[in-house]
C-alpha cells in the first residue's frame, strides 16, 4: 500500500475514534439524572456583570480566570436574558419567578392609592408572593443572604424566607459579605446561600490597593474611579442622555469596569476554594449570575436602568451539579426568572398550585438534558421614573422594545444585528406589529 494512502486512512479512523468517543461522553452526559435531592443551594450574585466581559463568555481580555475555571465543569448558558435592566427589579424577579410589573417591586417608592409615596416592599404589596427564600426554608433549609446593601436592601422585602439577612451597608462588596458566609457555612448542614457583592457596580467604593490591571497606567485623565464621579456620568446620561467624553476618558471607565470584575473574580475563586476545603462542591448545587449589565458608552452613556438593550439584559448564569462536573455550553435563550424552578427541579421540591401558578419561569431541566426549548423573554424598566420601557426577546433573535412614554418603537434583528443599531421597525412592519402585540399580550393580558 502507498504509504500516503496507509497515513491518509490512520488518520480518517483516528478521527472517527476521537469524535465517537466524544458522542459517547456527550450521550452519557445526558443521560445521567441532573437531580440532586436535598442538596444544598449556593446562588452567588455578582451586581451589574454583564455577559460579554467574561472570558468564558468570549471576551478577549481575561478577566475571569476563576469563573472560567468554575465554568469549565458546569453547564454555561450563553444567552441568558434577565427581566429588568436595574438591581431592585431583576433580583426580585430571580426570587419570585414572576415580572416586576407582577411582583410589583418596580421603584425605591410606589404611590398608594392617596397618591403618597411609599417604600416599596414585597411584604406588604404583595404579602401572598412566596419567594425562593420561603419555599426552601419550609423544606427543612437553612437560609442566609449575605449582600451589599443598596438595591437588595432587606426594607425593600428581600429578607423574606432568609434566617439571616446580612447588609453592612450600601454598595459593599464580597470582602465583606464572602468573610460572613464562609462563617455561617461552617456551621450549617442542607442550606440555600445567598451571596452578594457591588464589586463591580458603580457605586462601589474602589479600595486604593485595588489591581487596577487592565487600565492604561499612561491615563493622565481627569477621572479617578470614584463613585461620586459614577453618579454624576449617570445623572447626565440620564437627564441629557449621552456623555461628551474622550476616547481616552472611555477606555479609562472600560479599563476600570473590567479590573473590578478581575478583583472581584479572585475573591469568588478564594470563597469557592474555600468552598471545596469545607467539602461542600460534592453536595452543593452551585449558580453565578447577576441581576443586569452595564452600559459602557454603546450608546454614549454608562450605568444602567435607563434602556433594555443587550448589554444591560444580556448576563451570565452558570450552574454547577456536583455529581456531574463537565462542562456543556448551552445556546438556546433562557431567562433568569427560570433559576427558581429549575432550582426546585433539581433539588425534587414539589411545587403546589398557588407557587405553580405564580412562577412565569420554567424548570431548565430539561433544556440540560438535551431537550430543545423555545423561551422568550421580557423584559421592564421604569427606572427612577425617568424611563419607562417594556421589550420582548424571541427565541428566533427577533427583539421588539416599546417606550410606554415615548410610544417610541424599536425591532432588531439580533443574529444580524446583535449591537442593536438598526432600528428595522419601518422596514418590518408586519414583524414589528406582531411583536408589538405579543407584548401588549404580556402587558394587559390576553
Amino acid at each position: 500500500m502507498d504509504h500516503k494512502k496507509f497515513y491518509i486512512i490512520i488518520a480518517v479512523l483516528l478521527i472517527f475514534t476521537i469524535s465517537s468517543c466524544s458522542k459517547s461522553t456527550y450521550d452519557k452526559l445526558l443521560n445521567q439524572n441532573l437531580k440532586c435531592d436535598n442538596c444544598n443551594i449556593i446562588i452567588i450574585h455578582i451586581d451589574a456583570l454583564r455577559a460579554d466581559h467574561i472570558s468564558a463568555y468570549g471576551y478577549t481580555m481575561k478577566t475571569t480566570p476563576n469563573i472560567d475555571k468554575f465554568a469549565n465543569k458546569s453547564f454555561i448558558f450563553k444567552n441568558a436574558i434577565t427581566a429588568s435592566s436595574w438591581t431592585l427589579p431583576s433580583t426580585m424577579s430571580i426570587f419570585t419567578s414572576t415580572y416586576p410589573s407582577e411582583h410589583g417591586i418596580k421603584n425605591l417608592y410606589l404611590r398608594n392609592k392617596r397618591g403618597e409615596l411609599i417604600q416599596a416592599n414585597l411584604q406588604t404589596i404583595n404579602p401572598d408572593t412566596d419567594t425562593l427564600a420561603k419555599i426552601l426554608k419550609q423544606n427543612n433549609y437553612a437560609t442566609a443572604a449575605f449582600t451589599g446593601g443598596g438595591g437588595v436592601h432587606s426594607r425593600f422585602g428581600f429578607d423574606k424566607g432568609f434566617d439571616i439577612y446580612y447588609e453592612p451597608g450600601n454598595f459593599t462588596g464580597f470582602e465583606l459579605s464572602i468573610t460572613e458566609a464562609l462563617k455561617w457555612l461552617d456551621k450549617n448542614k442542607k442550606f440555600f446561600l445567598f451571596l452578594h457583592g457591588y464589586d463591580i457596580h458603580g457605586r462601589y467604593y474602589t479600595e486604593k490597593n485595588y489591581s487596577g490591571i487592565f487600565i492604561d497606567k499612561n491615563y493622565n485623565g481627569t477621572y479617578t474611579g470614584e463613585k461620586e464621579q459614577q453618579i454624576e456620568l449617570r445623572n447626565q446620561s440620564l437627564e441629557e442622555g449621552y456623555l461628551n467624553l474622550s476616547r481616552e476618558d472611555k477606555e479609562f471607565w472600560i479599563g476600570l469596569y473590567d479590573s473590578r470584575l478581575y478583583d472581584a473574580d479572585k475573591r469568588i475563586g478564594s470563597f469557592l476554594s474555600k468552598v471545596e476545603d469545607f467539602g461542600l462542591l460534592n453536595n452543593s448545587i452551585i449558580i453565578i449570575l447577576a441581576d443586569h449589565g452595564e452600559e459602557l458608552f454603546e450608546r454614549n452613556r454608562i450605568d444602567h436602568g435607563f434602556s433594555l438593550y443587550d448589554e444591560l439584559i444580556h448576563v451570565p448564569l452558570i450552574i454547577y451539579i456536583p455529581h456531574l462536573k463537565q462542562y456543556r455550553a448551552i445556546q438556546q435563550q433562557v431567562r433568569t426568572i427560570d433559576v427558581m424552578p429549575t432550582i426546585l427541579d433539581l433539588i425534587g421540591i414539589k411545587i403546589n398550585e398557588d407557587l405553580n401558578n405564580q412562577m412565569r419561569g420554567t424548570s431548565l431541566v430539561p433544556l440540560m438534558e438535551g431537550q430543545h426549548i423555545s423561551l422568550d423573554a421580557f423584559s421592564e424598566t421604569d427606572y427612577l421614573y425617568k424611563v419607562f420601557q417594556r421589550s420582548i426577546r424571541k427565541s428566533n433573535g427577533w427583539k421588539f422594545i416599546y417606550s410606554l412614554d415615548t410610544n417610541k418603537r424599536e425591532l432588531y434583528n439580533l443574529n444580524e444585528d446583535p449591537e442593536e443599531k438598526n432600528n428595522l421597525v419601518d422596514k418590518e412592519p408586519r414583524i414589528a406589529y406582531e411583536l408589538e402585540q405579543e407584548l401588549f399580550s404580556y402587558m394587559y393580558g390576553s
